[in-house]
């Protein structure tokens, strides 16, 4: 039976930049080209102000994949339109073939009632485009955000995000031929467990594709209390169905450093580190933080 277990926790430490001691961090999401680790992380105004925008995303890089450089200015702002006038949140990453980075992020509309999911484009990290809006929510759900992105084995694409409906968190699925869509709403890719620690709330985290094996997610679910862990979840290459799921959470936060603050795992992203999975994360939506995962079969 395939499980998977943490091995390692370590601190992610960004130096320099525009979010330093001012900001809670969360939302890593960490990718390696050649020797260099890049990041676009998310950071919120603390504390947040009546006007503050509800994210920024900032950019930088490092050598060892847990310090990072970060750039001067920041990569995606909020506005001038108004479907992220309110805050930029959650940022995705793809590196095409030709060097072009596609960026998912969530966009919060200016009154904070709606999220919904933009795609920006570049060459550089320090100079993004906004280039359209990829999916919002259907009437009676609310708040796409938190777009996954993989390559079915037939070589179409599979674009995984959190939705709300009925008051609470589910994952939701669309179809493409290409990482940029168009995107089709497919049925929803798993459920709640109603006897288990996601039995009321889900959330998309990465997922990592390793050849001969199912592809993994490593999700965030939690209780109606929004307690959040992270747990894994593997599909068939096609994302037809699920192949297996863990029973217990892979990951728990320990104890709350303040007494205000929210008892919340959340994986963001994930880099294969020879025969382990560099897994990022934020505890209590406020400080960033790297698992190393192994696989056992």
């Amino acid at each position: 039976m395939v499980t998977y277990a943490v091995e390692a926790l370590d601190a992610v430490v960004l130096r320099g930049g525009p979010l330093r001691d001012t900001y809670d961090l969360m939302s890593p999401f960490v990718w390696r080209e050649g020797d260099t680790y890049r990041i676009l992380v998310r950071g919120v105004p603390w504390p947040l102000g009546q006007a503050d925008p509800t994210g920024v995303i900032a950019g930088g890089q490092g050598r060892d994949g847990l310090s990072f450089d970060m750039q001067d200015r920041l990569a995606i702002t909020p506005g001038p339109d108004p479907q992220d006038a309110g805050g930029c949140e959650d940022p995705t990453v793809l590196v095409l073939p030709d060097g072009r980075y596609l960026i998912y992020y969530t966009g919060v509309d200016a009154g904070r009632t709606q999220g919904s999911m933009i795609l920006g484009e570049g060459t550089s990290l320090d100079a993004l485009v906004k280039s359209r809006l990829m999916l919002t929510a259907p009437p009676g759900e609310g708040n796409i955000k938190e777009a996954t992105l993989a390559q079915t084995a037939s070589g179409d694409w599979r674009l995984f995000y959190e939705y709300a409906a009925q008051g609470a968190s589910r994952i939701g699925m669309a179809g493409g031929p290409g990482p940029e869509g168009p995107w089709t709403v497919l049925p929803d890719p798993f459920g709640i467990r109603e006897d288990s620690w996601d039995n009321w709330h889900l959330s998309t985290g990465p997922m990592t594709m390793i050849d001969g094996q199912d592809p993994v997610m490593f999700y965030n679910g939690a209780t109606n209390d929004a307690r959040w862990r992270i747990g894994w979840i593997s599909f068939d290459p096609n994302f037809t169905r699920v192949t297996g799921r863990g029973i217990e959470p892979m990951l728990v936060p320990p104890p709350a450093t303040h007494r205000d603050s929210t008892d919340i795992a959340f994986a963001a992203s994930t880099v294969l580190e020879g025969d382990e999975i560099a897994l990022y994360y934020s505890l209590e939506d406020r400080v960033l933080r790297r698992a190393m995962v192994r696989r056992y079969a």
